[in-house]
């Protein structure tokens, strides 16, 4: 009974969130076009703020309309004067704003790898354009075997943009599974790990392969909706969100990460293997927290 009368009123105000924030990085985006490298320089660290912002606001309204605690585990000291590379996995829409929120006062704002199709998505497809988020578009096999042009083409953009953040301490964002964690993509991608789907390598590879010599670290985040697992977003608008696990670990980025993921298949399989390693790692993780809650629960 209690969602009734939360959820209209929740989604709402996270609507007009989203819309108030957006509106202003788009307007400011917008400006960006003016060919003056100055303006650019003024107007980017202004939107990264406001991003940031946007995801402070929308865990505060999560806050407001959930009893919830959102149990933070960090293992290193962060900088906002530093380059993060971030691999985090991906289990709801919800996801990308906790990554917002946690960057506030801790590393530069985010920038998320997207689906070409969220451009045309009301204010998120334009609020990314604007903060020069990158846009990839997947090709399937098929694709790619009638029109060879197409492979690289994912990879080609991760270049151009990873250039375009070696000039201001930026955090690159990768969910590495490709798409949000459900039981239907487990079964049907015959994942190896019990809450996870299989990780791919190809884009991180490359990020860390034009970027790597410049990030600080690369930090695994491990999101974990203990008691809502099955849909985090609407019970998060319903007021029915109960407790949210934020993992963090650093992981040192060494020169054998880094590497020409598309011709030396030596390095391929090192890095697809040390990937693997990375996922077993974090699934364990989560096995072993949700095990520690059943056994504590009344």
């Amino acid at each position: 009974m209690k969602a009734l009368f939360v959820f209209p009123l929740h989604f709402a105000l996270q609507i007009f969130n989203l819309c108030f924030w957006g509106a202003l990085i788009i307007v400011l985006g917008i400006v960006k076009l003016i060919p003056l490298t100055f303006l650019r320089q003024t107007i980017n660290p202004v939107i990264a703020n406001f991003e940031i912002a946007f995801g402070v606001c929308s865990i505060s309204l999560l806050k407001f309309f959930n009893r919830i605690n959102i149990d933070y585990r960090v293992n290193s000291e962060m900088s906002k004067d530093q380059w993060y590379l971030v691999t985090v996995n991906h289990r709801s829409y919800l996801d990308v704003i906790l990554v917002m929120d946690f960057a506030y006062q801790r590393i530069p704002a985010p920038k998320f790898f997207l689906k070409k199709e969220l451009i045309w998505l009301p204010v998120v497809g334009l609020g990314a354009w604007a903060l020069d988020m990158p846009f990839m578009q997947r090709f399937s096999k098929a694709q790619i075997t009638k029109n060879p042009n197409l492979a690289g083409k994912d990879i080609e953009t991760t270049r151009k943009k990873c250039k375009k953040y070696k000039s201001t301490p930026t955090t690159v964002v990768n969910f590495a599974e490709g798409t949000r964690f459900t039981l239907a993509k487990h079964q049907e991608k015959q994942s190896p790990y019990t809450h996870l789907l299989r990780p791919k390598a190809a884009g991180l590879a490359f990020t860390l392969n034009t970027m790597g010599e410049q990030f600080t670290e690369l930090l695994d985040i491990t999101l974990i909706y203990p008691e809502n697992e099955d849909h985090p977003m609407l019970d998060m608008l319903c007021g029915r969100m109960k407790r949210i696990v934020i993992d963090v670990i650093s992981v040192p980025i060494s020169n054998e990460l880094r590497g020409n993921y598309d011709t030396d298949e030596d390095f391929k399989a090192y890095f697809q293997e040390w990937l693997n390693t990375l996922w077993a790692n974090k699934d364990r993780r989560i096995t072993s927290y949700l095990n520690v809650q059943d056994s504590t629960a009344p």
